[in-house]
């Protein structure tokens, strides 16, 4: 049944219901005002709702006076969810279609004037100084050709809290013991929990942009490479993490260089010297 089947009887009384057409296909499902939904037959259910039903306990319920980023926010789900308990929010994605999307749905929710929506690549916000006291880093890792890069920009926008979430291979074992291998014991990375990643070269799900599928212990090491620490794991695949005070990431320390080489900000930073 299409979105046009089931409300045609409401066309010509609601007249959102020919502008949801027009502005599809939609990804998410965004519940609007007097219960109008923009993808009311999801093949995942009432998506990203059911994702957001496992993250929301977990941040703060009024975050009037905070700054929020939501990386990849496609259609906005999550972006006007944070608007609508406070925050300041910058929604950032590649796609103007969901862009398109993402301003129509904050308008009809009335969270226009709390949500700003930029066409960004993760990789730009290496150029920005902003900081953001929430950032949102949800289903972008594994889309990423560069993710250790994209993780380490975005984690340098991290004031306060990120929620982070990728596909990943099956499996939560964890080796703890991962330091100082020689090089003539690298069978041991074989082993279960040995932090890793599969590289997808051609498509996952057809999808041609599925390149990574990380491991659980492999998406703990990055985000602890990154400067972070996890807090908690809030469901399968989401996980809550903060700046880890004593755990700097490299590239915020003795590796910046690389940093500014792979941004393209070497000669910039250079000429500031």
């Amino acid at each position: 049944m299409t979105l046009h089947t089931e409300h045609k009887d409401a066309r010509s009384a609601d007249p959102r219901i020919a502008e949801i057409e027009e502005l599809g296909p939609w990804f998410h499902n965004i519940h609007l005002p007097d219960n109008l939904q923009t993808m009311p037959n999801h093949i995942y259910g009432d998506f990203p709702a059911r994702k957001w039903h496992r993250i929301s306990p977990h941040l703060p319920g009024n975050l009037h006076g905070w700054t929020a980023l939501d990386v990849g926010c496609n259609a906005g789900f999550y972006s006007i969810e944070l608007a609508r308990r406070g925050a300041a929010v910058t929604g950032i994605d590649v796609d103007p279609h969901y862009l398109a999307q993402a301003r129509w749905a904050a308008k009809q929710c009335g969270m226009e004037d709390r949500v700003e929506f930029r066409q960004m690549q993760v990789y730009d916000l290496a150029r920005t100084e902003e900081q953001y006291d929430l950032v949102l880093f949800l289903g972008v890792l594994y889309h990423l050709r560069y993710p250790m890069l994209g993780l380490d920009i975005v984690s340098q926008r991290v004031g306060k809290l990120m929620v982070f979430q990728t596909l990943t291979m099956p499996g939560m074992e964890v080796c703890t013991q991962t330091d100082g291998l020689d090089v003539d014991h690298r069978m041991r990375m074989q082993e279960e929990g040995w932090p890793k990643m599969a590289f997808i070269e051609h498509s996952l799900a057809s999808d041609p942009t599925n390149w990574w599928a990380p491991n659980h212990a492999c998406v703990e090491a990055m985000l602890r490479a990154a400067g972070m620490q996890v807090m908690g794991q809030l469901g399968h695949e989401i996980y809550l993490a903060a700046h880890a005070p004593y755990n700097p990431s490299c590239v915020s320390t003795w590796n910046r260089a690389e940093l500014l080489a792979a941004t393209g900000q070497s000669k910039e930073h250079e000429e500031v010297q």
